[in-house]
């Protein structure tokens, strides 16, 4: 699978926990853009599980990305506990699907990232600067 699509989903990241304009939401208040990084949590736990038994050899990659949205976003509290439940919601519910790299697991990672991107790039529009 091309790295391109990875790429792109990090800088996305990236420009949201750098970018979103307005102030910080209260440390446990919802903000708008809570679902959307619920998901993104979600993503990165699916990738990182994923990436790893198809032999990407990028380590603790998505689970880094994960910890720099979370710290950006939410450095204590709820907000910050949910986030992480779905980074392990989304590692451990591939983990009970996929024990090996298969074709299907490599068309779930592109869509992943896609999915990601998409949602990465919608949330730059919407909030950031």
């Amino acid at each position: 699978m091309s790295m391109h699509f990875s790429k792109h989903f990090v800088a996305a990241l990236i420009l949201i926990s750098a970018g979103v304009s307005g102030p910080a939401p209260a440390q446990d208040a919802a903000a708008p853009f809570d679902g959307e990084l619920l998901r993104l949590a979600e993503i990165l736990g699916t990738l990182h599980y994923l990436r790893g038994i198809c032999g990407s050899n990028e380590g603790l990659k998505w689970r880094n990305e994960m910890q720099a949205l979370v710290d950006a976003e939410t450095p204590s509290g709820e907000r910050r506990s949910r986030m992480i439940a779905g980074f392990n919601r989304g590692y451990n519910g591939f983990q009970q699907t996929y024990r090996t790299c298969t074709p299907a697991a490599s068309i779930a990672i592109r869509r992943y990232i896609e999915e990601g991107s998409k949602i990465s790039r919608d949330l730059t529009a919407r909030y950031a600067n």
